[in-house]
């Protein structure tokens, strides 16, 4: 049995932060019913057509869910939302601010009538009406969040800011949500009561930031911009073989140096060089420090440098491109791929990282859009004729 087995979640969703969040929550189990807009749905369902003529994006965050096409404006699409609402055990949106509210789905409209209910609102500053500030209303896309967090700022070349490659602003509120959800059902075990959960994409990516912030505590120079190398703790990054591919290591303290120095690049010496004494002064002389690193490896391969890393007992790493990614030997070795099915045919997927052993986690289909609704509005208690009415009148 998985852990959510019996928890049905009712999600307003679109693009990737709540749709990330309740796929995990249907990876452990449990029931997730995704309303989507009649003709279009989910418009992360649109933004590539990379797996299969299917969306990247989508096929990552929407397996093993339910889709009911809805217009939650029509005055039956309303109903029918409110009796799926009803036998549900957590509501989650990432519509507009106040939009959810504003159709009656606010935690504070829904409690009295259904106290066990959790609702988790995910939105780009913080929805909560009695704290609003100034940026409650702003549009909120990843990248916009990833530069009003400071991320931007840290992020990049000397010369030039760069995003992250992934919807990293995105992501770190799918997971508050998520965890702060899980949260929610222990407690609510305990009292019976539900909550309102109110997850901001700025707050969540701000916690994420707090190294950076903390470096720079009082006015103090944030960490630079460093490309691929580690700001503040040096030699960290990315170095040039011999034969032009590059080797990521890493050293964290002075006895890793001393080995690093002798093993590594088989110059002892350096270890007493006052200008490398220390990580402070090594970050300080950073490119004197590369050059010398450069011409060390420079006769040498990229395998070659990592059998001398792993001798020396030094972290290291390849540079994976995605293609190297879909075949990596440890994700090979621990069997961390399987299957699901999408309307396009099967793809692959990766299984849910944690997940003891004595449960499988739920690997369900992608739902091709609006899959599920007459069987969803059968159970809620439409017949056949009631069904086609609906379509019929564009609620559906």
């Amino acid at each position: 049995m998985r852990p959510l087995e019996g928890i049905t979640v009712v999600t307003l969703e679109h693009a990737i932060a709540a749709p990330f969040c309740t796929r995990q929550l249907a990876d452990l189990g449990a029931r997730v019913i995704k309303i989507e807009r009649p003709g279009s749905g989910d418009f992360a369902r649109a933004y590539d057509e990379r797996v299969h003529g299917l969306a990247s994006h989508f096929v990552w965050t929407n397996r093993s869910k339910e889709s009911v096409t809805l217009d939650v404006k029509h005055p039956q699409g309303e109903e029918i939302l409110r009796r799926l609402v009803s036998s549900a055990d957590v509501l989650v949106q990432n519509l507009a601010p106040g939009a959810a509210a504003r159709i009656g789905l606010s935690y504070e409209a829904l409690a009295p009538t259904h106290p066990g209910l959790i609702v988790c609102d995910i939105s780009g500053y913080g929805d909560d009406p009695q704290q609003p500030g100034p940026y409650r209303d702003k549009k909120a896309y990843d990248l916009l969040i990833q530069s009003e967090s400071g991320f931007l700022s840290v992020t990049g070349t000397p010369d030039e800011m760069a995003k992250a490659g992934c919807s990293i602003a995105d992501i770190s509120a799918g997971m508050y949500a998520y965890s702060n959800i899980l949260a929610a059902l222990l407690q609510r075990g305990k009292t019976g009561k539900g909550c309102r959960i109110d997850v901001s994409m700025l707050e969540s990516m701000v916690e994420w930031m707090n190294f950076p912030m903390y470096y720079a505590f009082e006015g103090a120079a944030p960490p630079p911009r460093a490309g691929a190398a580690h700001a503040t703790i040096y030699p960290y990054g990315p170095f040039p073989a011999g034969d032009g591919k590059m080797v990521m290591l890493g050293l964290q303290n002075e006895r890793e140096w001393q080995a690093f120095c002798a093993k590594v690049l088989e110059q002892p010496g350096l270890v007493t060089n006052p200008r490398f004494a220390s990580n402070t002064l090594r970050v300080a002389s950073r490119d004197a420090l590369r050059e010398i690193i450069v011409q060390a490896f420079a006769p040498f391969t990229a395998l070659q440098i990592v059998d001398r890393l792993e001798v020396a007992q030094i972290a290291n790493a390849q540079v994976s491109t995605m293609e190297d990614v879909w075949s990596h030997p440890q994700l090979q070795a621990r069997e961390r791929w399987t299957e699901v099915q999408t309307g396009a045919g099967s793809i692959p997927a990766l299984l849910p990282p944690g997940v003891p052993r004595e449960w499988a986690p739920r690997m369900d289909a992608v739902p091709t859009l609006g899959q599920h609704t007459d069987a969803i509005l059968a159970e809620a208690g439409y017949d056949a004729a009631a069904i086609a009415s609906l379509r019929a009148e564009g609620a559906v």
